[in-house]
């Protein structure tokens, strides 16, 4: 063991992935019925390589859910079970509420960082919580979960499993976070809880309908310690095509370790999604989740969904890839990498 604070890769083997399920409390209210097939689906594929933690705030369907996915696990002979706990949730989005986890000494701790839904924006105070609940409930079995005063969302941050993080500025340093850290104080403390003694900033980098400020996992992912992969728009035209282009050339200019440039890898531009009102929404394939053996990928029904698929398959020719259509969570400007979060092996034990 290092002698000091890791934030494991993503691709670091798993023991769960945790979902917190919509309920007629939350902003899916309208569309439950289109949005839970997704949350469905995402369970099934997990549940074929690793264990499932879902939350929910009405109890009935928590049960009904638990009986019917270990049911579906067990007729199908797959080696993940299904734990359940009732917890009051505000929404969905298990990647910025959910634990953030981290290798130290004495062994893993999940961090709970505040949580304030992206400086504000929506009700959050249930969402905070959460993980408190869950490790009361045992969930987390004798894994310790650790209190940081600290605003700070998973899917903000990137990290190769070896010190380096990618962010950024956008989100990072909005003052509706953490208005009494300026950068440098940002960086000491990630260095201090998450041992991070790189941290790539990205200050471009663009969205419509994003209510993150510039979530890195909606813009730039590792796919493994050297390699990076990132959302790039051809279209001159398109009013994200300038900030998407810097971006790129902050990522051409970055470096690894050894000084060496990162092999990027740059993803299909899909089709405009647009809600009812005619806002466009955030629709990016960089919104994937990597769980143990498989990629999860977001579909959103254009044209663009097979070639997102096949680059899948050569970046990551080790595990299978899954698309999942995703159109109903973009209606809530979230996909699917947003509404999960990794638990790290030896965690979550049913």
């Amino acid at each position: 063991m290092t002698s000091r604070r890791v934030l494991p890769s993503e691709w670091a083997p798993q023991s769960a992935v945790m979902l917190t399920w919509p309920h007629p409390g939350t902003d899916w209210a309208d569309i439950l019925e289109e949005v839970e097939p997704v949350f469905t689906n995402i369970a099934k594929a997990v549940l074929r390589f690793e264990h499932l933690l879902i939350s929910c705030e009405h109890v009935v369907k928590l049960q009904e859910l638990e009986r019917d996915l270990n049911a579906y696990a067990e007729r199908n002979g797959l080696p993940g079970r299904v734990v359940a706990v009732p917890a009051p949730a505000n929404d969905t989005w298990a990647r910025d509420h959910g634990p953030i986890s981290v290798q130290t000494e004495e062994g893993l701790a999940l961090l709970d960082f505040r949580f304030n839904a992206w400086g504000g924006k929506f009700p959050w105070e249930k969402d905070d919580a959460l993980n408190l609940h869950l490790a009361n409930a045992g969930a987390f079995g004798s894994t310790p979960l650790q209190t940081i005063d600290f605003v700070l969302e998973g899917g903000s941050i990137e990290a190769d499993g070896h010190g380096t993080l990618l962010t950024t500025s956008e989100c990072l340093l909005t003052p509706t976070r953490n208005p009494a850290h300026d950068r440098t104080a940002i960086e000491q403390l990630l260095s201090e809880l998450l041992g991070a003694d790189r941290i790539l900033w990205l200050n471009h980098g663009y969205l419509a309908g994003d209510d993150t400020d510039s979530h890195i996992d909606t813009l730039a992912r590792f796919c493994a310690p050297d390699h990076i992969c990132y959302v790039t728009c051809p279209d001159v035209a398109d009013e994200h095509y300038s900030a998407l282009a810097a971006m790129e050339e902050e990522l051409l200019e970055f470096r690894q370790r050894d000084g060496s440039p990162y092999k990027l890898t740059a993803l299909p531009w899909p089709d405009p999604l647009f809600d009812e009102d005619g806002e466009r929404l955030p629709a990016t394939y960089a919104n994937f989740l990597i769980i143990n053996g498989a990629i999860l990928v977001p579909t959103y029904g254009v044209r663009q969904d097979e070639d997102a698929i096949a680059i899948m398959r050569e970046i990551f020719a080790d595990r299978e890839i899954i698309p999942i259509n995703c159109n109903a969570l973009i209606r809530q400007h979230g996909s699917l990498h947003c509404i999960t979060m990794q638990i790290p092996a030896g965690v979550v034990t049913p």
